[in-house]
C-alpha cells in the first residue's frame, strides 16, 4: 500500500498527496506511534546514521492528526535550516509553522471552527498544540465519543477521578489556568490541565 492511502486513514484524504511529498523530498522516516499521554508527536533530528525520523500518535482525529504532523514537520525544516542555533520553538520555527500550514488552509481542509482556532494560535504557536486550550479544544470536538472519559475542567469542585494510571485525585480550586488536585493516597498536590482527560469516579460535596 502507497503512503498515500496509509495517510488517508489518519488525516484528511485532501492532505495526504502533500504529507507524501514531503516525507519523500526531506527522506523522513515517518511512524504512526501507539498512544503517549505526554505528546501527539516528536521529531528527531539525524544522529547516529539515522535520518529524519518523526512519529505521530495513531489514535489522534484526522485533523488533530494533519495539525501534530505540520508541527513536527515545522522542527524539520528549522533543523536543516539553523541546525541547533535556533530554539526549538522559537521565531524561526514558528515563521516555518505558518509557512507550512498554509497549504491545507488553501486546500480547505479544516472546518470553520478549527481553522479559525489555528489562525489564532499561529499568531503565537506554542510548543505543543495541547497547550494552547483555544485549538485543543476545537480539536477534540472531532474526537471519537470516549465512555466514562471527562476532562478536569468539567468536574464538579471536590470531585474524585482516576487517572488512566490507576491514581486517584480530588479536584481543588483553580490557580490561574491549572487545577489544584490532591492524590488520595499521597496528600501530594498536582496542577491539572483544564482539559487533561479523567475518569470521574465520584462526586462530594
Amino acid at each position: 500500500m502507497n503512503k498515500i492511502k496509509i495517510l488517508e486513514k489518519y488525516m484528511p484524504p485532501a492532505a495526504a498527496p502533500l504529507i507524501a511529498r514531503w516525507i519523500d523530498y526531506f527522506k523522513c522516516e515517518f511512524k504512526i506511534s501507539r498512544n503517549r499521554n505526554t505528546k501527539f508527536g516528536d521529531y528527531r533530528p539525524p544522529f547516529d546514521g539515522k535520518g529524519h525520523r518523526i512519529s505521530v500518535n495513531y489514535d489522534l482525529n484526522p485533523y488533530a492528526f494533519l495539525v501534530t504532523t505540520v508541527h513536527e514537520f515545522a522542527h524539520l525544516y528549522t533543523w536543516n535550516q539553523h541546525k541547533h542555533k535556533a530554539k526549538p520553538h522559537g521565531t524561526e520555527w514558528k515563521q516555518n509553522f505558518k509557512k507550512m500550514m498554509q497549504p491545507f488552509f488553501d486546500q480547505q481542509v479544516f472546518p470553520t471552527d478549527i481553522k479559525h482556532a489555528i489562525i489564532s494560535y499561529l499568531d503565537n504557536p506554542a510548543a505543543s498544540s495541547c497547550s494552547d486550550l483555544n485549538l485543543y479544544r476545537s480539536l477534540r470536538k472531532y474526537d471519537a465519543p470516549k465512555e466514562a472519559v471527562s476532562t478536569v475542567e468539567h468536574l464538579p469542585m471536590n470531585a474524585v477521578f482516576k487517572l488512566k494510571d490507576g491514581r486517584v485525585f480530588k479536584k481543588g480550586e483553580q490557580l490561574r489556568k491549572r487545577f489544584k488536585c490532591v492524590e488520595i493516597s499521597t496528600r501530594r498536590v498536582y496542577l491539572f490541565s483544564p482539559v487533561a482527560e479523567v475518569e470521574l469516579l465520584k462526586e462530594t460535596a
